[in-house]
């Protein structure tokens, strides 16, 4: 499969599992599926829900700060890739 790096984990909030992907390159949607990719990080997972400024939306674009439930912990600079099937 096809990946497209499309942003970097800006934040990470453990408590409520929730990573801050800040979008550099192309948008995201819910329903596709995001590789989080660092030193200790490597998962593939669908976007379930996302926020942007605290309202759900069903779409981000570049230059977003997009909150995501994440099921494994993330770190700062970790990758994010949008999966090409």
């Amino acid at each position: 499969m096809e990946e497209k790096r499309i942003g970097v984990i800006a934040h990470y909030y453990g408590h409520l599992g929730v990573g801050i992907i800040k979008i550099e390159a192309e948008g995201i949607k819910v329903g596709d599926t995001l590789h989080f990719k660092g030193h200790t990080s490597d998962f593939q997972q669908t976007v379930d829900s996302m926020q942007v400024e605290h309202k759900d939306v069903q779409e981000a674009k570049v230059g977003d700060l997009v909150g995501a439930k994440v099921n494994e912990h993330v770190r700062e600079h970790d990758e994010v890739f949008k999966v090409i099937a």
